[in-house]
C-alpha cells in the first residue's frame, strides 16, 4: 500500500507524513511546538518558540545572495479537530490515519490537517534543503490560528527582519490571494432555572446528521443546509402544534465550520409521540427537497429515538424566546463585494447552539471584509439575543486584509507561474480569515501574498488535498526564492 511519504515531491510529503504523527489539534500544541523545536535541532536549523507560542526558524542565506530581500514563509501548526460521529479518534492523543485515493490524500474519517500542515511541511522542506538558493529566510509557524489566531495577535513586534510575507494557507492551486475577510466572535448565554417535567410525558431524541458541514467562510457562499437553522424550523412546529417542550439542544462544535448535526431532547404528551415521529420524517422530506443538488440528499438523516423523560426541561417562556432568537437570527452570505461581486464579503455562521442543565450558549463567528458591515452585523446579532434575554459578548475581533493589485511579490509569482504552468494565475480576495491581516498589522512594510495546493473541504471530515497540485507548488517555491530581488 502506497505511503504519503513517498509521494512527489518527496520533500513535502515526507515532513507531512511526520506532522500528522504528531497530535496538534487548537489548544493542544505542546506536543507540535516541541516536536518542531527538536526537528530543527536535529536538522541544524536555528529556531526558538516565541512568548506567543510561535515557531520561528531562520536559514542564512546561500552564498552570494546576501544582499537579496528577506523572505518570511508563514503557516500555522494547529489544525481543526472534526471527525464523523462513529470515529473513536482522539486529536489529543493519536495520530492521523491518511489514505490515498487516486489524485487526493485523505483521513480516515477525520480532518487531514493539510489546512494548514502543509504550510508547515514546506517551510520545513525549505529550512532543511542543502541545494535551494535562496536569500536569507525565515519560516513563521503560528499557533491557535484556527480558534482566533492567538499565535499572530501576540506576534512580537521586532522580532521578524524579512521584507516579503508568503503565507503558505490557500486552499486553490493557480489562486493567489492578496484580501481576505476579518472576523469577529458574538457569544450569547443565559443562565435559567429549569422546571419539572410533566409527570406524564414521554422524551423523544431527534438527531439531525448527515450534512456536508464545511469551512463557514470559504464554502458559505455554497447554500449548504446549516443543522442548528434546520432544527430550529422542525422544533418551533413541534412546540407550536405537538406540545412539545425543550430538554436539551447540541448542535455544531467549532465556530468556524459549518454545522452538520444537531440533537434536540423534546418531551411531550404520549399520544403526540407518533405525531411527533410523522413531523420528523415531514421535515426529512422537506430538506431534501430544498437542498437538492446542494447537500448529499441521500446521506441525510433526520430520525426520533425514544429516550428517559428527563427529570427537568426548560421553561416555557426561556423556551420560547431562544427558539425564537434562533430562528430569526442571520445565517449565511449577507452581502457580497461592490468591487468583487463575485466574492461574498459579510457573512455569518450560527455555529454553535447548547441548551440544558440551566445553561444556554449560541456561539456565532461573523466574517466581513468591510469593517463597518462587520459591526453591523455583530451589532444585528446582539439586538437578536438582547431581545431573548441573553447576555452577548463580542470577541476576537481582528481586520480584514486590504487588497493591493499593485504589490511587487505578486506581480513576481504571476511571472513564474506563467513561465512554468503556461497559463495566467489567478488572483483572488477570499472569504476567509488569514493571519496576513494581523501580521501587517504589526509589520506593515511586508509586501505579502498567499498561495498553495489545492485542498477541498477543510474543517470537515472530508478534508482532502489534490496529490498533483503539490510538485508544481513546490517547483514555483524554488524558483521564487531563486530569484527575489535584491533590496
Amino acid at each position: 500500500m502506497a505511503e504519503i511519504k513517498n509521494l512527489n515531491p518527496v520533500e513535502i510529503w515526507r515532513n507531512f507524513d511526520k506532522l500528522t504523527q504528531v497530535p496538534r489539534p487548537s489548544g493542544h500544541l505542546e506536543k507540535i511546538q516541541a516536536y518542531l523545536l527538536n526537528w530543527a535541532k536535529e536538522a541544524g536549523v536555528e529556531a526558538f518558540q516565541d512568548p506567543a507560542g510561535n515557531i520561528v526558524m531562520r536559514k542564512p542565506a546561500t552564498p552570494g545572495m546576501e544582499n537579496r530581500k528577506g523572505v518570511i514563509l508563514q503557516a500555522h501548526m494547529d489544525m481543526v479537530p472534526q471527525k464523523a460521529k462513529d470515529s473513536k479518534h482522539n486529536f489529543e492523543t493519536d495520530p492521523i490515519e491518511t489514505i490515498i485515493d487516486g489524485d487526493w490524500v485523505h483521513a480516515n474519517r477525520t480532518t487531514l490537517g493539510s489546512d494548514d500542515g502543509l504550510g508547515v511541511a514546506t517551510i520545513m522542506a525549505v529550512m532543511e534543503a542543502k541545494d535551494l538558493q535562496h536569500g536569507p529566510v525565515e519560516g513563521l509557524i503560528t499557533r491557535d490560528e484556527e480558534t482566533g489566531m492567538f499565535g499572530a495577535n501576540e506576534l512580537p513586534e521586532g522580532e521578524l527582519n524579512g521584507d516579503i510575507l508568503l503565507n503558505l494557507d490557500t486552499e486553490v492551486w493557480g489562486e493567489f490571494v492578496i484580501g481576505s475577510a476579518g472576523g469577529i466572535d458574538i457569544t450569547a448565554t443565559l443562565d435559567y432555572k429549569e422546571v419539572e417535567t410533566g409527570q406524564e410525558d414521554a422524551a423523544v431524541k431527534v438527531t439531525l446528521k448527515g450534512l456536508k458541514g464545511g469551512h463557514s467562510g470559504i464554502e458559505i457562499c455554497e447554500g449548504r443546509a446549516n443543522a442548528n437553522k434546520c432544527m430550529v424550523r422542525f422544533v418551533r412546529e413541534a412546540i407550536a402544534e405537538l406540545d412539545a417542550r425543550l430538554a436539551s439542544w447540541n448542535g455544531g462544535n467549532m465556530r468556524n465550520a459549518i454545522p452538520f448535526e444537531a440533537e434536540v431532547v423534546l418531551t411531550l404528551p404520549k399520544e403526540n409521540v407518533e405525531a411527533l415521529q410523522d413531523l420528523v420524517a415531514d421535515w426529512k422530506e422537506e430538506l431534501q427537497d430544498e437542498f437538492k443538488g446542494i447537500e448529499n440528499i441521500e446521506k441525510i438523516e433526520f430520525f426520533t429515538e425514544n429516550v428517559e423523560t428527563p427529570k427537568m426541561e426548560v421553561p416555557q417562556e426561556i423556551q420560547d424566546n431562544l427558539v425564537d432568537a434562533i430562528y430569526a437570527c442571520h445565517d449565511g452570505v449577507l452581502r457580497m463585494a461592490p468591487s468583487m461581486p463575485e466574492i461574498v464579503e459579510t457573512s455569518s455562521n450560527l455555529a454553535i447552539v447548547e441548551i440544558g442543565e440551566g445553561k444556554a450558549a449560541i456561539k456565532i463567528l461573523a466574517r466581513s471584509s468591510h469593517e463597518g458591515y462587520k459591526a453591523y452585523i455583530a451589532t444585528m446579532f446582539e439586538s437578536c439575543f438582547s431581545m431573548a434575554g441573553m447576555k452577548v459578548e463580542l470577541s476576537g475581533s481582528y481586520g480584514g486584509w486590504n487588497p493591493n493589485p499593485d504589490s511587487d511579490i505578486l506581480k513576481h509569482v504571476l511571472k513564474v507561474y506563467k513561465e512554468q504552468n503556461g497559463e495566467d494565475g489567478k488572483v483572488q480576495a477570499v472569504h476567509a480569515g488569514l493571519e496576513c491581516s494581523i501580521i501587517l498589522g504589526k509589520y506593515p512594510h511586508l509586501d505579502v501574498v498567499s498561495f498553495g495546493p489545492t485542498l477541498c473541504s477543510p474543517h470537515t471530515q472530508f478534508e482532502r488535498c489534490q496529490i498533483s497540485c503539490v510538485a508544481p507548488f513546490w517547483n514555483l517555491m524554488k524558483q521564487l526564492l531563486a530569484e527575489i530581488p535584491t533590496k
